[in-house]
């Protein structure tokens, strides 16, 4: 380590407390010396994602934070208090990906060969102004992308990827999906196209729609518009993309796929009998922008499934060499189809603060908040 690196440096941190509060809290931790494989990268940006907002501020409401001394703290809804109960007084550290620079390493020549490099990577705590690696689980950045551009470049670049995977893997042929018009349905847009993968995408305003289809996207349903279901079921009809991946979670949505999808199936494929046809017709949620119950009103036959979907478990089952295939693609495209666009950018100090947390965790479709933890 050089003289450069101080001995401690501070990372945020989400804890549910014993009399059910929960204290987001700014620290001073040890800034740790690389060894072996292991490089210490200064983070220079870090993106704020739905998957860490359900652990960064969990069942608190939003609206509800107060300052203090160490960052800001909301009382956790008596309801949900039970299913907390494990996380209680285990400080948690928050963000599952971001980018910056190798300013030390371990004397392994791997480790040793990324100093100075721009580095992306996931794993975790990366709300923080360093973070110790392994070389290999650092993704190095082409020449001149910068950390910010190279931030979200595992969590929704990798997440598209793998749906058009999922997809392939489970023998469909196109997909429907849906809050489209985020930064990972922008990706998904892209991505399909290149691939020649029919896409249906449900979004929830016009400006939305116009959005999506100056990326070139063809199939492009309002979810608000008076005639959302009969454009749906044409669509589907047109594209046979009875597999859907749900952003959204909670409420009628998920049934209202099955059901368009079934309607699109019995024109090809007519159901004999009460089962309904006989097209296999999946809804894989993967998200929760909305929390309420998730409602199915059974009008679509019996050949049917919901169920949840992560792109770990993808991973895993996808193999190292997929892997590594899928990260370079990701860096060859970190400025086209995988590029990210951010709304805000705020520092470690402004992600406490009761205003700024009401607003980034509006999870508003089209906004994105990026942490640069060194200022």
């Amino acid at each position: 380590m050089t003289d450069a690196i101080p001995s401690h440096a501070r990372q945020l941190f989400s804890t549910v407390t014993e009399d059910g509060r929960l204290e987001l809290s700014l620290r001073d931790v040890p800034v740790p010396a690389p060894t072996g494989d292991e490089v210490l990268v200064r983070v220079e940006a870090t993106p704020i994602n739905p998957s860490d907002l359900a652990v960064l501020l969990s069942a608190a409401d939003s609206n509800a934070f107060t300052a203090t001394r160490e960052g800001a703290s909301a009382a956790i809804p008596e309801t949900a208090r039970r299913a907390l109960a494990p996380r209680a007084g285990k400080p948690l550290p928050i963000g599952n990906e971001g980018a910056g620079t190798v300013v030390a390493a371990g004397d392994d020549p791997a480790a040793q060969a990324l100093i100075g490099k721009t580095v992306a990577a996931a794993g975790g705590a990366f709300y923080a102004q360093y973070r110790l690696l392994r070389a290999r689980d650092c993704l190095v950045l082409p020449e001149g992308v910068s950390a910010a551009e190279g931030a979200s470049s595992f969590v929704n670049p990798m997440t598209a990827l793998a749906m058009v995977g999922t997809m392939r893997r489970e023998g469909y042929s196109g997909l429907v999906h849906t809050a489209a018009a985020s930064n990972l349905g922008q990706m998904l847009v892209k991505l399909t196209k290149a691939e020649g993968v029919p896409l249906v995408n449900i979004v929830r305003s016009q400006a939305q729609v116009d959005l999506l289809r100056g990326l070139g996207a063809t199939h492009v349903i309002d979810s608000n518009a008076p005639d959302f279901m009969p454009q749906l079921i044409d669509a589907v009809a047109e594209t046979q993309a009875f597999l859907a991946f749900d952003a959204i979670g909670g409420g009628k949505l998920a049934g209202q796929i099955l059901t368009a999808m079934e309607a699109a199936a019995v024109r090809t494929n007519p159901a004999n009998g009460p089962y309904g046809s006989t097209t296999m017709k999946q809804v894989y949620i993967y998200g929760g922008l909305n929390m309420a119950p998730t409602e199915i009103s059974r009008g679509f036959g019996m050949k049917w499934g919901v169920g949840g979907w992560l792109l770990t478990p993808y991973l895993q089952a996808a193999g190292g060499e997929e892997v590594m295939r899928m990260r370079a693609r990701v860096a060859a495209g970190i400025r086209t189809t995988f590029a990210s666009g951010y709304t805000s950018r705020i520092t470690l100090d402004q992600a406490v603060q009761p205003d700024i947390i009401a607003a980034y965790n509006r999870r508003a479709t089209g906004e994105k908040y990026l942490i640069l933890p060194n200022g």
